[in-house]
């Protein structure tokens, strides 16, 4: 009786060895998996809807499951479509060749052609399948042309085909992020407060690209780190921010870089505190009323430049000693208000 129960074991175990075996092949029942060389002889035969990803990916295993219903439905008899998956840490040499730079990329390939076009929506069956069926009608000449992005409720989220055209002009705060990090989580609401804030500011954007996805973006700008917050002006760094994460503090930092610290030109104008301001805080559109009248003393700044980060205490004090004298304005100008610098 003893043997009979342990030969009983024995067979459970083996049962629940080969369900989990036979449950993990199932996973990719229906999708074609490519290497290098099946990826070229196949692509050019019929149309192909390929999954280029890294097995590490958490946004690729949250997909699998889709991608693999996608397959079932696309993957039968005539059908003039493929469902295809490349590993990339296997094929790195085609998904370079291919300009994967973020997991998942997926692209379809019309039948005869090795340009893929680049699919942007969202990854649920409905618009994937969609997507096939309009690209498979579709005419082979499909330009590959990124969507802008759509602010929601004042927050944009960039990807590597919008970031470059969104902030090559005016002027951008962007938090490029990672969903894994810990402190990303902990600012997601503060930074989604803080764009609601200037979500009717035409002259501001506030927005956040994820660097697991779109990795060549946070290189070119070496972020090396999460989250980092840039500020970006007509397409260049200007400043990295390293205050506090709070939202009165990153809309403070806004207002500053726009130089839009005092709505009006004048000493009397209260400060977030109730207490009038010592230095007068001008902007190119309040420049020149500011300093009509009286002896004006100016400091042109940047906030990323060390020496005026070490002279502002200083003229902080100047400011209090000329306060309340009419005749001698103590005026600040921060380096946004580029117009200024021509007169």
């Amino acid at each position: 009786m003893a043997n009979l129960g342990v030969s009983k074991r024995w067979v459970l175990l083996l049962l629940f060895v080969q369900s989990q075996t036979g449950h993990g092949h199932d996973e990719d029942a229906h999708t074609l998996r490519y290497t290098h060389d099946t990826f070229s002889a196949q692509v050019g035969k019929r149309n192909h809807f390929v999954m280029f990803y890294a097995p590490w990916c958490g946004h690729c295993q949250r997909l699998g499951p889709t991608w693999e219903q996608l397959a079932e439905i696309s993957n039968e008899g005539d059908n003039d479509i493929r469902i295809a998956k490349v590993d990339c840490t296997i094929e790195s040499v085609l998904c370079s060749e291919q300009d994967v730079t973020g997991y998942p990329t997926l692209k379809f390939y019309k039948a005869g052609e090795t340009k893929g076009v680049k699919f942007r929506g969202t990854r649920d069956l409905p618009t994937l399948t969609s997507f096939i069926v309009d690209h498979v009608g579709g005419s082979s000449t499909v330009e590959d042309v990124p969507s802008p992005p759509e602010a929601v409720n004042g927050l944009l989220e960039l990807t590597e085909d919008t970031f470059e055209k969104h902030v090559s002009s005016g002027h951008h705060f962007v938090k490029f992020y990672a969903p894994w990090c810990g402190h990303c989580q902990k600012l997601a609401p503060t930074w989604d407060d803080v764009a609601n804030s200037f979500r009717n500011d035409d002259v501001v954007s506030i927005s956040k690209i994820d660097c697991t996805q779109h990795r060549s973006i946070c290189g070119q700008f070496d972020i090396k780190g999460y989250p980092t917050l840039l500020w970006i002006e007509d397409g260049k760094k200007i400043d990295k921010y390293t205050g506090q994460r709070t939202h009165e503090e990153l809309k403070a930092y806004v207002l500053m870089m726009l130089g839009k610290n005092a709505d009006e030109p004048s000493r009397k104008s209260s400060s977030t505190d109730g207490l009038p301001h010592a230095i007068l805080s001008l902007t190119a559109d309040s420049f020149k009323q500011g300093i009509e009248k009286g002896l004006s003393f100016v400091k042109f700044f940047a906030p990323w430049c060390g020496h005026c980060k070490r002279l502002a205490p200083t003229w902080e004090e100047l400011g209090k000693k000329f306060f309340g004298n009419d005749n001698v304005n103590i005026v600040k100008v921060v380096k946004s208000a580029s117009r200024i610098w021509k007169t």
